[in-house]
């Protein structure tokens, strides 16, 4: 084959390739992936939180959650991909189901997210298919940090929890780019995750109900989607059991706003999650009262 190409190629058509130090080759024209990933996220990027100035931002914006409880695990996410001050979908999924007994949710950059945990679910199929039982969410867990470390500093973007019903019961695991690995009971992971533990760490307890564990986890992601503008759009629900997970239901913000989940869910308390809707009538705005006078 070479032989034949060769006789239809004119030397007077090839382009010199110039060699840029940061950039790497540049050939016809185009300029090729860097040589040096990492010195060029470093350059070019606000990967690095001492160049503020950079030309290119990676902004990234998100509210993922998943805690455990007695009858298993919650994992509630928003569906909004942003980039920068662009919502680039209203629509996105979230979670990434790995296999009926592994959960994962995606925070930082989709591609990324996307790419390791389905590359995961193929790795937990094999574990199955050679040791004939289940992968352990500790071992699913470890296998994702490991791919993910031999990567750290070429830009990977990943915050993700690891979630699932194994021999032990419930577990979670956080993993991110870093190579990062953290086993714990409640985890939030995005821009919006403050907002989230804010109603997290008031309502959290072990021996929660499943009804007050999933109402939980979907006012933890309202409270995200009402105050950072980087979340928002719809919630989706999940929860795991001994059984394996199951999709709980999708829920409009803006309907949990101002009407709940009343319709939805059965026996759940009417009026919806807004506080000026939950504080109507009950204002503590100055009024005059007889016999005072008004500033």
């Amino acid at each position: 084959m070479n032989s034949v190409l060769a006789k239809f190629a004119r030397d007077d058509l090839s382009v010199p390739c110039v060699q840029d130090e940061d950039l790497g080759a540049l050939g016809n024209g185009f300029a090729l992936p860097a040589s040096d990933p990492s010195r060029f996220l470093a350059q070019y990027t606000d990967v690095d939180s001492t160049r503020p100035d950079a030309r290119i931002k990676l902004n990234h914006g998100t509210t993922t959650l998943a805690f455990r409880y007695k009858g298993g695990v919650v994992v509630a996410v928003d569906s909004r991909a942003s980039a920068g001050s662009y919502i680039a979908s209203g629509s996105v999924k979230k979670v990434i189901e790995i296999n009926p007994y592994l959960l994962g949710t995606m925070a930082g950059g989709a591609a990324d997210c996307q790419y390791w945990e389905t590359y995961l679910g193929i790795q937990c199929r094999l574990h199955e298919l050679r040791n004939k039982e289940r992968i352990s969410v500790a071992a699913a867990s470890k296998i994702l940090s490991n791919l993910v470390y031999s990567y750290k500093g070429m830009g990977l973007s990943m915050g993700t929890m690891i979630c699932g019903w194994d021999k032990s019961g419930p577990a979670i695991y956080y993993v991110d780019s870093e190579g990062s690995r953290m086993k714990g009971d409640l985890f939030s992971v995005g821009s919006g995750s403050t907002f989230a533990y804010g109603v997290l760490d008031q309502g959290y307890h072990w021996d929660l109900s499943e009804e007050e564990a999933l109402d939980l986890g979907r006012r933890s992601i309202y409270a995200a989607t009402h105050r950072d503008a980087y979340s928002g759009n719809t919630i989706n629900l999940y929860h795991m059991g001994p059984n394996g997970w199951r999709f709980i239901a999708n829920y409009d913000v803006m309907q949990l706003h101002y009407d709940g989940v009343s319709d939805q869910v059965p026996n759940a308390p009417s009026g919806g999650y807004g506080y000026n809707v939950r504080t109507a009538g009950l204002s503590s705005r100055d009024e005059s009262v007889s016999g005072q006078s008004s500033a």
